[in-house]
């Protein structure tokens, strides 16, 4: 193969991210020199609908110009919940993610929601989600997966598995390609593999209880594609007796990719890794040797999101291993065929994608339908938790009630959550995002229905502090009738210090009235995120009794809905 095709080829197998609202300088390389035949969008891409169909418009153009025979498959991170890299004011709706469906066990609000969100999507010019998320949280300290999970454990996996299916049928019915992720499975671990490698010390039979069930289920239902994840397996991959190191991560994994995923359970769809840049990846192997890795393993698309001289890195290293024969050609062409194969089922001809303006009247009528149904999934998403054995335990707040909200300081930045180029900084870069824009939707919610309502951010030092509360608090905790207490993953060790907050908040309350210097205080607890931060309250004298609001999510819908359902209300039928 003459080396211009041979590039052509090895550009259809790697997805690369970019910088900015209209094509880059880097992505035009990317696409015209490069020939790399996948995008994907990031928030850092996303204004509005209009402006992100003019964008891929454009990318499309220049694939086109560049000799493409197909079209980009342009992807997105869209899981709903945290990770929604299209929903922003003036683009997509924000819809609850895995764990906020996932406890409603609603396979139609499940297919419909993956539909309504596909769309828009599709609306916009995107063809490719990577989403469901497939992981069973099996690790209440997981830092990266948590609620993007349908659930947790063993006895949830087959349920897990039935919503992963309805997710991926929703997306492919709005004509989206859905991939199914972290293969073979990264809720087991509380490593982030953003930071590091977690270690996984499963063997096979193990993962065959828990982790490979969604995964299974996904591909006897046909879904498109499936996203390896950045984890070591050692007991696994030496039991598949195709890798060397044995704590190689499965996205680089011969054993994993092809004698686990294409052999032992049969997947025919495409194989892509995830991003190369996390450090699991980009500290332990660089960017340029993972690639060859993986695509050896037998990935079909390797992912590299952020940077271009890691881009360009992975694609020289490429070249270079195809000229030397450590990377078989045509097996890259039989994997191509995989890809091809997608494209024509999503991205179309040339004639489907380009020259139409955007459906504006369409697009309108579906954004209206899509609120109604995102206030009725939230509705039903946001709910108060029950120990086991006990009646529902509720706390509606008297409309005559005067209101403190305590919310957490936000104090770290997850590398999958939180966008670190939308945080709020001071002159100097340092963070100012103390309260974070949902909570602040969730006081002012709060402030609607109250007489009146004060919102305090509390922060580590609230914790440490050896002389009690701060003095603005404490009188404000004993100026109201009621204290709602919002937690985000109190349960993990870095967090945990909004339980010894919460615990010096109802010390205070419960002191004076039992010193007989004021009016009762009830205090409500609002979990924004996982329902872990229940068990806590459980285990502890003075938090045990305390109801407990969880939204799953520390979306503005979810927190807005937790503000409704304290007052008896739900924003659902509105």
């Amino acid at each position: 193969m003459p080396f211009e095709e041979t590039k052509r080829e090895i550009g259809q197998h790697f997805v690369f991210g970019f910088h900015g609202y209209e094509p880059s300088d880097d992505v035009i390389k990317l696409i015209r020199d490069y020939h790399v035949g996948s995008i994907i969008i990031f928030r850092r891409n996303v204004q509005s609908i209009p402006q992100l169909y003019k964008l891929i418009q454009s990318l499309q153009q220049i694939a086109k110009d560049a000799g493409h025979s197909q079209p980009l498959l342009v992807g997105i991170d869209q899981e709903n919940g945290l990770v929604s890299a299209f929903s922003k004011l003036d683009a997509g709706t924000q819809f609850p993610g895995a764990m906020a469906v996932g406890v409603t066990k609603d396979l139609q609000l499940a297919q419909g929601v993956a539909n309504s969100s596909g769309r828009e999507m599709r609306l916009a010019g995107i063809n490719w989600v990577y989403s469901p998320v497939a992981d069973v949280n099996s690790d209440p300290r997981n830092p990266v997966i948590g609620v993007r999970s349908f659930g947790e454990g063993m006895f949830y996996a087959q349920t897990a598995a039935a919503l992963v299916c309805a997710v991926s049928a929703g997306l492919s019915s709005a004509d989206l390609a859905a991939c199914a992720k972290h293969f073979p499975g990264h809720g087991d671990t509380h490593v982030d593999s953003h930071l590091a490698l977690p270690v996984i010390t499963k063997d096979l039979r193990a993962l065959e209880q828990t982790e490979l069930v969604p995964f299974r289920a996904a591909i006897a239902h046909g879904i498109a594609s499936i996203m390896t994840g950045h984890m070591a397996l050692p007991p696994l991959v030496t039991a598949l007796g195709a890798d060397a190191d044995p704590r190689v991560p499965a996205s680089l994994s011969r054993g994993v990719t092809t004698r686990l995923l294409r052999e032992k359970l049969g997947f025919e769809g495409v194989v892509v890794t995830d991003c190369l840049e996390m450090n699991a990846i980009s500290e332990g192997y660089g960017c340029g040797p993972g690639a060859v890795m993986a695509l050896q393993a037998g990935a079909d698309i390797v992912m590299i999101c952020h940077r271009i001289d890691r881009h360009l890195a992975a694609l020289e290293a490429t070249y270079a291993a195809v000229e030397k024969g450590e990377l078989d050609l045509e097996a890259l062409k039989t994997s191509g065929a995989r890809v091809r194969a997608m494209k024509d089922r999503v991205a179309g001809r040339w004639e489907d994608v380009l020259g139409a303006p955007l459906n504006a009247d369409k697009l309108l009528k579906l954004k209206q339908e899509n609120a109604r149904t995102s206030r009725r999934a939230y509705g039903l998403s946001t709910r108060w938790l029950v120990a086991p054995g006990s009646t529902l335990t509720t706390q509606v707040i008297s409309p005559h009630a005067d209101v403190l909200v305590l919310t957490p300081h936000m104090q770290s930045v997850n590398a999958c959550v939180d966008d670190p180029e939308e945080m709020q900084r001071t002159a100097d870069g340092a963070e100012r995002n103390t309260a974070g824009p949902s909570y602040i939707a969730f006081a002012t919610a709060v402030a609607r229905r109250a007489p009146f309502s004060t919102h305090i951010v509390y922060s580590p030092s609230d914790a440490t502090a050896s002389n009690g509360l701060p003095e603005k608090l404490e009188k404000s905790i004993l100026s109201v009738h009621t204290i709602v207490f919002t937690t985000r993953n109190a349960h993990q060790s870095s967090s945990h210090w909004q339980m010894d907050v919460l615990e010096k908040v109802v010390k205070v309350a419960n002191e004076a009235v039992g010193d007989g210097q004021g009016k009762a205080v009830r205090v409500i607890i609002v979990a924004s995120c996982a329902p872990y931060d229940f068990q806590l309250l459980a285990e502890e004298k003075l938090t045990k009794d305390l109801p407990c609001l969880c939204t799953y999510e520390f979306t503005k819908p979810a927190l807005e809905e937790a503000a409704a359902k304290l007052y008896g209300e739900t924003l659902a039928s509105s």
